[in-house]
Order: C-alpha cells, then sequence, then structure tokens
C-alpha cells in the first residue's frame, strides 16, 4: 500500500508538534545551555518555570508534570515502533529530550504572555481546519465529530481534547512570538542571488588522494618502539583484558520437559477464542488498484487539464481491456505500485486520504474510475470488498493453537527451571543434571559480552553470571530455546596483558596516535609538488597518491574519498578554472584539488528562482535571529534561577547547571 495515501502516521506527526510546540522552536533547547537542578522534589514534579524572578518567593510557577513527559515520550516512541518503546536507553534519551522541550516551550509562553500575545478558542478552530489536520477532522469540509474527535485525540496522544486544545493555544502563541521578534529580519535582493549563486555553483575536479589505511600501514615500528610504546601508555593498557568469569551449567529445550511440548484441547482453543474475540474482528476495508499522474495543488489550469487528460486515456484503454501492469509501468507516478500493476492490496476505512478513501469504499467493484486527491488524478479500480466481521474458529483455530502452545510451553520452561534451581542449591549441579538426563558443562573464561557457543542465546546467562559471585547460590536464565542452571565457579579480573600478548593490539593503537601527523604531512609534501611542478599526476606519482575525477558537484554534492565538499572543502569553489587547491585533510583521507570545470547559474536561473531562494534565506535569518532572542531569554532565567528541575527526574544535569 503506498505510504502517501495514507492518513495515520502524518495526522499523529502534526498532532505531536502540536503538543510539543514548534519544531523550529524547540530544536532551540540543543544550542543553549541548561538551568538550575533542585527545588521542585513533588513526586509528579518534573520543573518547574518561574515567570519573574521573585515568583520563587510566591511560590507561583508553572509546573511541568512526570506525567506529562512521559505521556509525550511514549506517543513519540509509539510512532517509531516498539522496538524503540522497548529500548530503555532510548526511553531515557527521548524524555530527556521532551523534558528540556517543554521546559523551554514554557519559558517562551511565559515570555510571550509578558509581550501581550495570547490564543482564543476561535483561533484553536481555524488552525485545525488547516492542514493535516483539517483532512482528517473536516473532511470535505464537515466536522468527524465530538465524540470521534475524543476518541481520536485519545487514541493518538493519549489526551482529553482540554489539554489538546491548550497545546494548540500554546503552539499559536509560540508562532506569533517567533513572528514578533523576527518581524524586522530582511535580506537584500543581492543577498538572495549571492545566496542562490552559492547553492548552485558547480565544479567538477581531479584530485590526488592519499589514504589513511595505506598510510598507516607504512607506519612499521620496531619492537623497541612498540615496548616503549606500551611502557609509556600503561595507565591506558591497565584493564585492556576484561574481566572474564568461568560457568557450568546444565541446560534443557521444551523437548526435554516432562511429558515434552504442551498441546492445548480443543476446549482451550475454544475458550481462548471466546476470550479474544476482539482481536479477531476485521473492519471493513476494500481491495483497489490505481494508476497515479501527478499534479501539484498548485498546478496552473493547462497543467491540471493535460493531467487529467492523461488519466481520461488511461481509463479507456483499460476499460477497452488493457492490460493493468504495462499501463501502470508505462504511466503511473506512484513508485510503490507502479511496477505490481498498481496493487495497493486491503486498506480499512480512514486509511486513505479521504477522497480516495472514498472512491474505494463506494465505487462499484470492477468500474474503473477517476478521482483527483492532493497527489494528482487517480485512474481506480476496486476489485473487492469486505464488510465488518469477526473470523470464525475455524480460521483462527491454527494461529490460536500455536499461541497456547507457546504460552503453555513458556509457563512449563519457567515451572521446571525453577525446580531444578532448587534442586541444585539442595543437590549441586552434577546430581541434580544426572538425575534429569542432562549435562554438566563448563565455559572457559568468557568475558561480558562474550558468547556460549553450545546456548542458542547466553546474553542473559551472562548478564546474571557476571552480577553473580564466584561459587554462589545456583541461578537459571532464558536460552532463547529453553533454560540453563547455572553457578559462577571462576573469576579472573581485568587486568593488563603482557606486551607480548598484546603488541597487535599495541601495534594499531601505535599507528592510530602516529597516523594524523603522518596524514597531514605527506598531504602538505603532495601540496608543494604539486604547485611546484604545477602538474598534479606528477605531483601524485611522486608521493604515491592515486588520482581521481570528481563529477559537477553543488555544495551539497558528495565526492568519494572527500564527503561533503562544502561542509569538507568549501574553499574549492573559491578557485578558478586551472586552479590547485591547498591540502585538504580529512578523517581518512588527505587531499589535493584541481579545478577543471567550473559552472555558475545564469541570471535567468537567479531570477526564476529568486522568490523560493528569498523565503528559504529569510527563513534562516528569522531562525537565526529568533535562536539568539531564545538564548537570552534563556540566559536570564538560568542567571535568576527561574527554572528548577526535580532532581529526582529522569534527566542529567544540563550543561551550565
Amino acid at each position: 500500500m503506498i505510504r502517501f495515501l495514507q492518513t495515520d502516521n502524518r495526522l499523529t506527526k502534526a498532532l505531536l508538534v502540536v503538543v510539543i510546540g514548534a519544531a523550529s522552536i524547540s530544536m532551540v533547547v540543543y544550542l543553549i545551555p541548561g538551568l538550575a537542578a533542585g527545588g521542585a522534589n513533588a513526586p509528579d514534579t518534573y520543573a518547574v518555570v518561574y515567570p519573574h524572578w521573585y515568583s520563587r518567593f510566591l511560590s507561583s510557577g508553572d509546573i511541568i508534570t512526570q506525567t506529562k513527559v512521559d505521556q509525550l515520550t511514549q506517543s513519540q516512541l509509539q510512532q517509531r515502533g516498539p522496538q524503540y518503546a522497548n529500548n530503555p536507553m532510548i526511553v531515557s534519551l527521548f524524555e530527556q529530550q521532551v523534558g528540556q522541550q517543554l521546559v523551554q516551550q514554557q519559558v517562551l509562553l511565559n515570555e510571550a504572555h509578558k509581550l501581550g500575545l495570547h490564543a482564543t478558542d476561535a483561533d484553536v478552530r481555524q488552525y485545525l481546519h488547516t492542514g493535516p489536520t483539517g483532512e482528517v477532522l473536516f473532511p470535505g469540509g464537515k466536522f468527524i465529530g465530538q465524540d470521534q474527535y475524543a476518541q481520536l485525540i485519545s487514541d493518538r496522544l493519549n489526551m482529553s481534547v482540554q489539554d489538546f486544545e491548550q497545546s494548540v493555544k500554546d503552539n499559536i502563541v509560540l508562532s506569533r512570538l517567533q513572528a514578533l521578534i523576527t518581524a524586522g529580519v530582511t535580506v537584500s535582493p543581492e543577498q538572495v542571488r549571492e545566496a542562490y549563486r552559492q547553492q548552485n555553483m558547480k565544479i567538477k575536479f581531479d584530485y590526488a588522494v592519499l589514504s589513511s589505511d595505506d598510510l598507516a600501514n607504512a607506519i612499521n615500528p620496531s619492537d623497541s618502539e612498540l615496548e616503549a610504546f606500551f611502557k609509556k601508555n600503561a595507565a591506558r593498557y591497565a584493564d585492556a583484558v576484561p574481566e572474564t568469569r568461568t560457568i557450568s551449567y546444565f541446560s534443557f529445550t521444551p523437548q526435554d520437559l516432562p511429558g515434552g511440548v504442551p498441546q492445548p484441547t480443543q476446549q482451550q482453543i475454544q475458550a481462548y477464542y471466546n476470550q479474544h474475540q476482539s482481536e479477531y474482528q476485521i473492519p471493513e476495508q476494500a481491495k483497489s488498484r490505481h494508476i497515479l499522474i501527478s499534479v501539484a495543488p498548485n498546478a496552473d489550469a493547462k497543467t491540471d487539464a493535460a493531467a487529467k487528460a492523461k488519466a481520461e486515456m488511461i481509463q479507456k484503454k483499460l476499460e477497452a481491456g488493457g492490460n493493468w501492469e504495462q499501463l501502470a509501468k508505462q504511466y503511473s507516478d506512484d513508485p510503490g505500485s507502479q511496477n505490481s500493476g498498481g496493487e495497493l492490496g486491503w486498506s480499512q476505512r480512514g486509511r486513505m486520504v479521504p477522497e480516495f478513501d472514498s472512491a474505494i469504499f463506494t465505487q462499484k467493484i470492477g468500474a474503473i474510475g477517476i478521482v483527483k486527491s492532493q497527489f494528482g488524478y487517480h485512474v481506480v479500480q476496486v476489485e473487492g470488498r469486505q464488510q465488518a466481521h469477526t473470523q470464525p474458529l475455524s480460521e483462527v483455530q491454527t494461529q490460536i493453537q500455536a499461541t497456547l502452545i507457546r504460552n503453555q510451553t513458556q509457563q512449563t520452561e519457567d515451572n521446571y527451571a525453577k525446580t531444578l534451581t532448587s534442586e541444585a542449591a539442595k543437590n549441586g549441579l552434577a546430581s541434580t543434571a544426572a538425575a534429569h538426563h542432562l549435562k554438566v558443562m563448563t565455559t572457559p573464561p568468557t568475558p561480558a559480552n562474550g558468547v556460549i557457543p553450545a546456548l542458542p542465546d547466553s546474553s542473559q546467562l551472562l548478564q546474571k553470571a557476571f552480577a553473580a559471585a564466584k561459587d554462589g547460590p545456583p541461578q537459571d536464565a532464558p536460552t532463547g530455546e529453553g533454560y540453563a542452571i547455572f553457578q559462577v565457579t571462576g573469576v579472573q579480573p581485568a587486568h593488563a596483558p603482557t606486551f607480548a600478548d598484546w603488541k597487535s593490539h599495541v601495534l594499531d593503537d601505535y599507528r592510530q596516535e602516529k597516523l594524523p601527523a603522518l596524514l597531514a604531512q605527506k598531504t602538505k609534501e603532495l601540496d608543494e609538488q604539486a604547485h611546484n611542478l604545477n602538474d598534479l599526476a606528477k605531483a601524485a606519482k611522486a608521493v604515491g597518491a592515486k588520482v581521481e575525477t570528481s563529477d559537477l558537484v553543488t555544495p551539497t554534492g558528495q565526492v568519494t574519498d572527500l564527503g561533503a565538499v562544502g561542509q569538507v572543502a568549501p574553499q574549492l569553489f573559491n578557485l578558478n578554472v586551472g586552479n590547485i587547491s591547498g591540502p585538504i585533510v580529512t578523517q581518512r583521507t588527505g587531499v589535493v584539488a584541481k579545478i577543471v570545470d567550473k559552472q555558475e547559474p545564469s541570471a535567468d536561473e537567479i531570477a526564476k528562482n529568486f522568490d523560493q531562494t528569498r523565503d528559504q534565506l529569510l527563513s534562516e535569518q528569522r531562525n537565526a535571529a529568533f535562536s539568539v532572542f531564545v538564548g537570552n531569554v534563556w540566559e536570564n532565567y538560568r542567571k535568576h534561577g527561574q527554572v528548577r528541575i526535580n532532581p529526582k527526574a529522569n534527566t542529567p544535569q544540563l550543561p551550565g547547571m
């Protein structure tokens, strides 16, 4: 199913932007120092923001709750998938970011209110009528209804309508604040033309390149030099050999369970089905295919008419028996379906953009129609529809059986592991293993990030083993296919290696330490040779570099062995054809370049793109000006202690606290 026809993710992202404040505003928080911690100790208080310096003494601050931080964190993570929401490190990082954004948002709201900036209910209604929210909340200009609106906000953001609409008001106020602060920012026509020229200048160049990998291999110190380096850096290698542990264990798989893998009865399957019927509800859905003729929403009448005529031509060909696969491949502008006959598969009601969604749920099955959406003209055929229904047990029995087997096996494994662990604590690993026809294994010394090859997954066992005491009581750990019962029988603390044992690592470290200076030296030699000989190829040969040629690139272009030219070597765009650059040293290469072609945009190109460039440049200048304003406000709040972060909040102390 093509993503741009779907509304869910786009709407949810739009709603999150509303709640967290304007994106351009919230990003400023990462560019400025933090504020003072302490003083906000209520369990559900993340931070308190005081609008005036004296508000601290009156206890009249605005509270940002930990509940709100957690709520918005989960909303953001859920949009990225369960792999994010279930990762503690990612959750903590997102929570820190959301908390800081909310603190800064409240600081800016305070400043806006001091300037007399507010938003009304009418402003909220107007805001929700426009943009991505308007397409869903007001399809065809008609409100979806208060109940459905409330349900949508609850489902997507886990918020009440009142809280959501307050967030909308805050967002409007923040936008007005930014507009007010940056109203005086302007750009001259000369600045616009120069910005476009710089952004769209193209150069092509030959370049001689030295590889750090090649240079590293040329660094071959003697054994005495390496040993001296090893001794000099003794502190670096003090714990180079990580702690290892020797572990004795026996393990079992589901096949080793007494009685084998549990098999659910038909009565258990029926009972599970009865208890989980809501999971087998199939909503109303339609299967369709389309050929898209794209046209921009602001296209002129002539362009729009041409796109419509093309769609009508394709419609006639299909109605005359034309092949969907051939015509979709030939004409469709949808890269997601053009190579599969335009097939979109099954879609639930409300998942596509409104015009397309309406068509596939009202158009006669088999008929070929034309629908216009914000993306252009769609030649659409509905291949089938299903009414909402509950899948019968016969359709899901195999699925339920597998679920019950998995659940029952897991429970049986857990119980069996606890039984064996208890027995091992009384009788020892060896006797317990023998009594159950299992075999004790002993690992070689293994680091915490190592593996135990005999086990499908030894990560949890090793995690527990490195938290356990030597010769402590037996423990159990899942292995991916059953459990292992284990004890730590040996501990080798982290220690310094001998030079002989660590020689290859020392050589790598030695090379990495010497490499930057050598790369800079060799690149300088290459530069001097190139300028003295006025011949890049001869200079490259003299120092053992290879010569390559770039494509025509703009400042954002990428060049092999160099990277983004505008970032790594912006000076190249100031050279003329035939000029040789100075030395350019990157992390992995040393380069000297010679310009072989240079193309600048024409006056007509600059004029044609003048308005777009002016808007882009003006936006950048306004964002920069607003960042300065935010930085000054933030510094003032920091200076007067007008923000208090709960020291127990799940966030590290910010810089400058």
